[in-house]
């Protein structure tokens, strides 16, 4: 909320530069900003072979991608909104999908591995989706929260499954994403998200696959 209560105050020119720092700390920098520690913090490493932290390295490069399609789609839809508390609520959201990105990157860097080499692809594409949806109105806004987030919750469920069973780091990060993505369906359907057209959620899905697939290995 202090973020938002600084942000509103800067002149549009001074708000369109926040954003393009914004974009430089989450795909280029060190995502060190995070306002919770990571919920594997104090767990041990397990014992992985070379082919299993290959495999944790690749779900949680498309976790980590997907995190910050998240926070850009949010803070596009935060750019455009006229209303004051849609605005809060959705640049709330953005803090915590950050938190998120640092906890997936931390991981990155346990497990040797790098992020997705187009997440600043990711990240301006979904900026520009979510800053479309907002123009048009909060309902609409608030519908591609509501489905993002069932969407991402899909995949985590599916990478909790797919996680080696002595992986206890990755397994405590991605339960703590869930939790969170759960909460931010549940507040945008409450803030009156509308139910998505089939074909846009088909659209979707199918754009979250793409990038689920390049991002595992790329």
């Amino acid at each position: 909320m202090q973020a938002y209560m600084s942000f509103r105050q800067l002149s549009f020119i001074d708000q369109c530069i926040s954003e393009v720092d914004h974009l430089f700390k989450s795909v280029f920098m060190e995502a060190k900003h995070n306002t919770r520690t990571s919920p594997a913090e104090a767990l041990a490493e397990g014992e992985l072979d070379h082919t299993e932290k290959s495999h944790v390295a690749g779900l949680m490069r498309v976790d980590h991608t997907g995190e910050v399609c998240a926070q850009a789609l949010y803070r596009g839809q935060a750019f455009v909104a006229k209303d004051k508390a849609t605005k809060a609520h959705l640049y709330h959201a953005a803090d915590e999908e950050y938190d998120h990105l640092s906890w997936c990157e931390q991981r990155l860097t346990e497990l040797d591995a790098k992020k997705s080499l187009l997440n600043p692809l990711w990240y301006i594409g979904s900026f520009t989706i979510g800053a479309a949806a907002g123009l048009i109105s909060d309902k609409v806004s608030y519908g591609f929260v509501a489905e993002t987030e069932k969407q991402v919750m899909n995949h985590l469920s599916e990478h909790l499954s797919s996680l080696p069973v002595q992986d206890e780091k990755s397994k405590a990060i991605l339960q703590a994403m869930y939790e969170d993505e759960k909460s931010h369906a549940k507040e945008a359907v409450l803030a009156g998200g509308m139910e998505l057209p089939f074909p846009v959620k088909m659209l979707m899905t199918l754009k979250s696959k793409v990038m689920t697939t390049i991002a595992y290995k790329l």
